[in-house]
């Protein structure tokens, strides 16, 4: 199937690695990620809904320790005049050469994480400097604590285990439209605000709506799908976002009371 005009293949790098394996992950060594986000000024992104992107994310830390970060870069609003609802053209996608990143930016690896969906109708967040990894654009948009106990090498091994992300986010998910919702056994609420196509590249946004037909839930987790009745906020507390993602490395926010406008 296509996706904005856009078929929906990614690289056989892609398909074949989890969404934490990066090319030419050193096992020791320390690499210190460029500050794009210290002159990063607030900027809001809307119409969103089923918009395609992609985020090239630099991986640097302390790889002993595990003590490990993400720089990430994202293309939403570039990329694509002519068809703005795709902002990771495939052709541009396909060039961008992991290996050589790598060096250029003396990092510990790099990882292509795409292409996505988004599944919120707009966000406000502070943007950070603006970066063209082999032809495609890409903008600073948050820094991410990587789990220690996500083994690199492991596909998968991300799945349901929550992660920081560093980032003054605002998202909304408007009245009247679906929210794709994973509770955890706690009944926290956990809402998709991006779906995947790296491990299936024919998933769609319409998709979603049966999707848990095919998660492979841990004990104690549903997933579910809520027409809003209101709108729905959830917001970045003191500049940290919790999140997680599933098997199919779609993207959810824990909606905790403070968090968010209401529980969906």
């Amino acid at each position: 199937m296509k996706l904005f005009g856009q078929t929906g293949r990614v690289t056989a790098e892609s398909k074949v690695r989890g969404w934490l394996v990066v090319a030419g992950l050193s096992l020791a060594g320390c690499a210190t990620l460029p500050s794009d986000g210290a002159t990063a000024s607030v900027k809001r992104f809307d119409n969103l809904r089923a918009v395609r992107y992609c985020e090239v994310l630099l991986i640097g830390g302390n790889a002993l320790t595990k003590e490990l970060q993400a720089a990430i870069y994202n293309t939403t609003d570039l990329n694509n005049s002519a068809n703005p609802r795709d902002t990771c053209p495939e052709a541009l996608w396909d060039k961008i050469d992991a290996g050589a990143l790598k060096k250029q930016y003396e990092v510990l690896g790099v990882f292509k994480n795409g292409p996505r969906t988004w599944t919120m109708d707009w966000i406000e967040l502070p943007v950070g400097s603006l970066r063209t990894f082999g032809g495609l654009q890409a903008y600073w948009m948050a820094q991410l604590q990587l789990p220690k106990d996500v083994n690199p090498h492991e596909k998968g091994s991300s799945a349901y285990k929550p992660m920081q992300v560093q980032r003054k986010s605002v998202m909304t998910f408007q009245k009247d439209k679906p929210v794709f919702i994973l509770n955890d056994p706690q009944g926290t609420p956990w809402v998709m605000q991006a779906s995947s196509q790296i491990v299936d590249p024919m998933l769609t946004y319409e998709q979603l709506s049966t999707l848990g037909n095919r998660l492979k839930l841990p004990s104690g987790w549903k997933y579910r799908v809520s027409i809003l009745d209101r709108d729905l906020t959830i917001e970045a507390i003191d500049g940290v976002a919790h999140i997680m993602q599933d098997e199919f490395q779609n993207t959810y926010d824990e909606c905790f009371s403070t968090a968010c406008t209401y529980r969906p």
